[in-house]
């Protein structure tokens, strides 16, 4: 045999292996090395790496379920990535480690004594944000935490680096995923607030491409304390976002010493699959 010719022959003529079974093969290895590695072997591999039902197969290993099983995913292995890497982006987004990660917009620390004990805190009034443990119950039973406001507004923002996160300029370019933010808040009965939340997708410069900003949400005297959810989806935003920013707050309407104000926590935010909020 002419040792010359033997890399430009099919490796499948030297190692006859059934689709099927390749496909198995590569359903047990890292999904990294099978794109990066795998794929480029020859013809045969990388029909096997490039095929639905590879990464389809993959996410039902895994657990990566279509919320709508009507809407079947463009492209299964960007799905399949997107589920992997999918996660908050935000730090500290239930107040576990107090105030860490969040640069705090208006925090007046101004305050005064008062007698007895408020709220279960000792003798300081508020118009700073505060981190307590949670009146109601939260639909997610792990959440014990939130963070509260007091009598004047107080906001708080993370500037969120996609890069740094592991999502590409190119990536975000070509594929422009869906990114999902959420809040969660709720206030007392014994006090009425308001509620305020922004979310951006910025440029390079940090220059708006798309705003999220809804009215402000009132509560008035006796409202239940129940959470509410807020939540929204950027798509189809176009090439150019390399950051999003998060930002919301609130305040009590009665100007009472304490954290009378809104509640907050749980907030999120995720690149996630098209077909799959």
């Amino acid at each position: 045999m002419n040792e010359a010719a033997v890399p430009s022959m099919s490796l499948s003529k030297f190692f006859p292996i059934s689709l099927e079974i390749l496909e198995e093969i590569f359903l047990n290895l890292p999904p990294g090395e099978v794109v990066r590695v795998c794929r480029v072997v020859c013809h045969q591999w990388k029909e096997v790496v490039d095929s639905k039902s590879l990464w389809k197969e993959r996410c039902r290993r895994e657990g990566y379920n279509l919320s709508d099983t009507s809407k079947n995913p463009e492209d299964w292995r960007l799905f399949y990535f997107l589920c992997k890497q999918r996660r908050n982006l935000l730090k500290n987004p239930r107040g576990e480690e107090e105030l860490s990660g969040w640069l705090i917009l208006n925090n007046d620390y101004r305050c005064f004594r008062y007698g007895g004990r408020f709220g279960g805190l000792d003798g300081f009034g508020g118009n700073r944000w505060a981190v307590h443990a949670i009146r109601e119950p939260h639909p997610d039973e792990t959440v014990q935490k939130n963070f509260v406001t007091s009598y004047n507004m107080a906001k708080k923002s993370q500037l969120i680096d996609l890069e740094k996160e592991g999502y590409s300029p190119s990536f975000m370019d070509h594929f422009q995923p869906d990114i999902r933010i959420s809040d969660w808040y709720a206030p007392r009965c014994d006090c009425g607030c308001i509620y305020e939340i922004r979310a951006e997708l910025l440029n390079e410069k940090k220059r708006p491409i798309q705003t999220f900003a809804p009215e402000i949400v009132e509560f008035t005297y006796g409202s239940d304390e129940r959470w509410n959810e807020m939540a929204h989806v950027f798509k189809n935003y176009g090439p150019g976002v390399r950051y999003v920013i998060f930002t919301h707050g609130g305040r009590d309407t009665q100007f009472w010493a304490g954290w009378y104000g809104i509640r907050l926590t749980e907030s999120c935010v995720e690149i996630c699959p098209a077909a799959d909020k």
